[in-house]
């Protein structure tokens, strides 16, 4: 089974005009959404759109109106002209607890049926509600554990301390023993932010919930508490306010195949 938690830590470091870093504990659910079904009828803790200690639902991705995600998703890959054929789509993501989930970035592997990796979701959230992926193709499939670098213009309102003239780019891997992902954001003057998530690999099971329901408690409300305790510190410190824009029509943004180039600077020391 496919299907894991990764247990780690989140980094925050803002660069410009002021120095601004925090880490946090956290776990995140490595889910195979063809072994959803397995799950809820294996796990005691867990349920697939049921309320349990922790759940995993279809409302709260994709369409977000209940529907099933693998069409979903296949019609955006659609839209890039990618078929995976019904290949493994698994997802990284923070699982409701208690009913409760804020997610700020989900992402999305889809696999062709050898299992190469084909494409990559990015799907961010912002605290008002509003959500936006950006899918980007790989130009050439990538085994597992194969370092992953991608790139894309910021076409969403996420933080109100940074500007919408800024640009994403990606470093990961998909996951495996460990958990590797960094994100660098541009703005026009440089480098803005690094924020890095990193973990290591736990199988789903009962007692491994257990073990992360008691060991970094109510997680996802402390997520969202913490973006608000974070933006408190960054407005006491004098950043800029960024008046919200509106999401994109389109819920979700097409790029075309990227490859992987040399690794962009993502260092957070």
């Amino acid at each position: 089974m496919q299907s894991a938690l990764y247990f780690g830590e989140v980094m925050h470091k803002r660069l410009r005009p002021f120095v601004h870093r925090f880490v946090y504990r956290v776990f995140s659910l490595w889910v195979d959404l063809d072994e959803l079904p397995a799950l809820d009828r294996r796990l005691r803790l867990f349920s697939h759109n049921r309320f349990n200690l922790f759940s995993f639902c279809d409302r709260d991705h994709g369409a977000r109106d209940g529907s099933a995600l693998r069409p979903w998703i296949e019609a955006q890959l659609a839209r890039a002209g990618r078929d995976i054929d019904g290949g493994p789509v698994r997802m990284l993501c923070f699982p409701r607890v208690l009913g409760y989930v804020f997610d700020p970035l989900t992402i999305w592997f889809c696999h062709r049926p050898d299992g190469a990796l084909d494409s990559i979701l990015y799907e961010v959230r912002n605290t008002f509600g509003d959500k936006h992926g950006y899918l980007i193709p790989l130009g050439r499939p990538v085994p597992a554990g194969e370092t992953i670098r991608q790139a894309c213009d910021k076409g969403f309102y996420v933080s109100p301390f940074i500007g919408p003239a800024a640009h994403y780019r990606f470093k990961l891997a998909e996951p495996g023993d460990r958990l590797s992902v960094a994100i660098l954001e541009d703005v026009p003057e440089g480098p803005q932010l690094v924020a890095t998530q990193t973990g290591r690999r736990a199988d789903l099971s009962d007692a491994t919930l257990l073990r992360a329901f008691f060991g970094r408690p109510l997680l996802t409300l402390k997520v969202i508490g913490g973006i608000h305790w974070e933006a408190l510190r960054l407005w006491l410190k004098g950043a800029r306010f960024h008046r919200r824009t509106p999401p994109p029509a389109a819920p979700v943004t097409v790029l075309p195949p990227q490859p992987t180039p040399a690794a962009p600077q993502l260092a957070a020391e």
